[in-house]
C-alpha cells in the first residue's frame, strides 16, 4: 500500500492566465479513499493526471510513499488508472483486456490465469470473460475497467469519473461496488467526480477545489455541518444551502421582516463586511410556521414530492431584490404553488461567513 502526497505542486499551462492547479498541498493516507471535487474546470481532473505523470508538474513535487515521483514516466509510478471512456481495447476479450498488463509485465500464465479469475469473481465478472466490449452493457464495461486496475496489484489506484457514462440507477448501484471493492481490497484510491452525492457517499475524505485552489479537505461530514467558506457551503448538500448576503445588526442578520439572531462574537467578526454578513441554512434547517412577525414570507414556485417528504422552491423580496429559498418539509404539511408559506431558520444550525471574504465565522 502506498501514501500520496502533493508538496505545493502547480500545474501551469502555456499561455494560461492562471495556473490550472495552483501549490497545491494534500496528504493521502495509506488505504484511504480521497474524492476530488468541485465543478468543471476547477482542477481536479490536472490534479490526478499529474499524480499519473500524463500531466507535467511545473513547479512542487509529487510523493508516492514518500517517493519523489514528480518526474518519473507513468509506468514506474505503480499506479492504475480507470478512465471515464473504461478506454478497453476493442478487439480484445474482457479475459484479455484484463490480462493485457501482466502478458507485458511476462508474468507467468498460470499467475495470469489465476489474477484475472480472481478479480472477474470479486467483479461478478465470470460469465463474460469471452466477451468482447462491445457486447457489453456500459456497467460491464466499467467492472472490466476496474478489473484491469485490480489484477496490477497497484500501489495506489485513480478514478477519473468512472460513473458519468451510466444512468442514474446503476451509478447508485456502482458507486456502493467501488466503495465495498476500495474497502476489501485496502488500496490507496484517489477518485474524481464532480458530482457532490458521489464524494460525500465514497470517500473517506473529501478534497473540493475551485480554480485550481484547494478550498477544503475533510470528512464528507464534517464539510457538511462546518464548511469553511461559502463556496463550499453552496457546493455540498443537495438541494444547496440557502446562503444570503443581509443587512448586519448589533442583535444579528435581517431577513426582510425577519431578524436571525447571531452571537456577539460573530456580530463582531462579521463587522468587516460593510454593514453585512453571509448568511446559510440547509433547506432542512427551516421550520415551516403559522403567519408570523419574527418569520419570512415564501411565495412558491415549485414543490417537489420526493414521496417521504417534500422540497419546496419559493422566492421572497428582500432589500428591494427578489431571492430564492428552499426548504424540505413533511410530504402532509406540502404547499400548493402559488401560496404564501412563513419559514423561520432554526437558530442552532445556521452557517455564518465573512460578506467580504467568504469565510466561515
Amino acid at each position: 500500500m502506498a501514501t500520496v502526497t502533493y508538496e505545493k505542486a502547480s500545474r501551469i499551462y502555456p499561455g494560461a492566465e492562471r495556473p490550472a492547479v495552483n501549490e497545491l498541498n494534500l496528504e493521502i493516507g495509506d488505504g484511504e479513499f480521497l474524492v476530488l471535487v468541485g465543478p468543471s474546470g476547477c482542477g481536479k481532473s490536472t490534479s490526478l493526471r499529474m499524480l499519473a505523470g500524463l500531466e507535467d508538474v511545473d513547479r512542487g513535487r509529487i510523493l508516492i510513499n514518500d517517493k519523489d515521483v514528480t518526474h518519473l514516466p507513468p509506468k514506474s509510478r505503480d499506479i492504475a488508472m480507470v478512465f471515464q471512456n473504461y478506454a478497453l481495447y476493442p478487439h480484445m476479450t474482457v479475459y484479455e483486456n484484463m490480462a493485457f498488463a501482466l502478458k507485458l509485465r511476462k508474468t507467468p500464465k498460470a499467475e495470469i490465469d489465476r489474477a484475472v479469475k480472481e478479480a472477474a469473481s470479486l467483479l461478478q465478472l465470470e460469465e463474460y470473460l469471452t466477451r468482447k466490449p462491445k457486447a457489453l452493457s456500459g456497467g460491464q464495461r466499467q467492472r472490466v475497467a476496474m478489473g484491469r486496475a485490480i489484477v496490477r496489484q497497484p500501489q495506489v489506484f485513480l478514478m477519473d469519473e468512472p460513473l458519468s457514462n451510466l444512468d442514474a440507477k446503476l451509478r447508485v448501484q456502482t458507486r456502493s461496488q467501488i466503495a465495498t471493492l476500495q474497502a476489501k481490497l485496502g488500496v490507496t484510491t484517489v477518485y474524481v467526480t464532480h458530482d457532490q452525492v458521489e464524494a460525500m457517499t465514497m470517500g473517506h475524505r473529501v478534497a473540493v477545489m475551485l480554480d485550481g485552489v484547494l478550498q477544503q479537505v475533510d470528512t464528507p461530514r464534517a464539510l457538511y455541518d462546518t464548511p469553511g467558506n461559502v463556496f463550499v457551503a453552496g457546493f455540498m448538500g443537495s438541494p444547496a444551502m440557502n446562503i444570503k448576503t443581509v443587512p448586519l445588526t448589533e442583535s444579528g442578520a435581517t431577513f426582510g421582516p425577519l431578524t436571525v439572531p447571531l452571537t456577539r462574537e460573530q456580530v463582531e467578526a462579521a463587522k468587516n463586511g460593510d454593514g453585512k454578513v453571509t448568511v446559510g441554512f440547509r433547506p432542512e434547517a427551516a421550520d415551516v410556521v403559522n403567519e408570523s412577525v419574527d418569520a419570512l414570507p415564501i411565495v412558491v414556485d415549485l414543490v417537489e414530492d420526493l414521496g417521504s417528504d417534500a422540497n419546496v422552491y419559493g422566492h421572497a423580496d428582500l432589500a428591494g431584490g427578489s431571492e430564492r429559498f428552499v426548504v424540505r418539509t413533511e410530504r402532509r404539511n406540502m404547499p400548493s404553488m402559488g401560496e404564501t408559506v412563513y419559514i423561520k431558520p432554526q437558530t442552532n444550525s445556521l452557517h455564518v461567513f465573512n460578506a467580504t471574504t467568504g469565510v466561515r465565522i
